[in-house]
């Protein structure tokens, strides 16, 4: 192979490495936040309700459990 063939085989690597990492980065990136006009972080009321959402998905259970304190566990002795 010549030099010049090789040189650009590794031209067209690193040029659709760099692309597929700014592709990456744009698909993976979060959504920025809105900041307020005031400068003081707003709270809205359905960001509260995503929130509270949120947070009974993942720490949910059962309502009808009766529990005293948190999750009741029999000793394993």
């Amino acid at each position: 192979m010549s030099p010049r063939l090789i040189a650009v085989i590794a031209l067209v690597a690193v040029v659709s490495g760099a692309a597929a990492s700014v592709i990456t980065w744009i698909v993976i990136q979060p959504p920025a936040a809105p900041v307020s006009a005031s400068g003081a972080a707003g709270t809205s009321s359905s960001s509260d309700q995503e929130q509270r959402q949120h947070r009974e998905q993942f720490f949910g259970g059962n309502p009808d459990r009766a529990i005293r304190g948190g999750q009741e566990m029999k000793p394993r002795w």
